[in-house]
């Protein structure tokens, strides 16, 4: 019997991981082997951050991830516009009522 080519895979997932986890910085690394993507969390105006969650890819598996990513990118722009560059924005002050999240 043939296996279908895009079989449907059920997803489960907790109330405690949908919650999601915030992270405005990442940091990657690799080896022959495995990507690291280190997410991190960094206030503003403070020079210390903490990894939040750290995942392993294969390479296969990052490359895939790197494909995805660009297919959502150029569908979210598609529908909102271009993404600008955290470089291109202003510094957020800290401590300040106005600062952005």
């Amino acid at each position: 019997m043939e296996e279908p080519a895009n079989p449907k895979i059920e997803i489960e997932l907790n109330e405690q991981t949908a919650q999601g986890i915030y992270s405005n910085l990442a940091v990657i690394n690799h080896s022959q082997g495995e990507f690291v993507l280190d997410y991190l969390s960094m206030m503003p105006g403070t020079p210390k951050a903490r990894v939040v969650s750290r995942i392993i890819l294969s390479p296969v598996h990052a490359k895939k991830l790197l494909g995805a990513l660009a297919e959502n990118i150029r569908r979210y722009e598609g529908v909102f516009g271009e993404i600008r560059d955290m470089e291109n924005m202003p510094p957020i002050t800290p401590m300040t009522p106005r600062g952005e999240a």
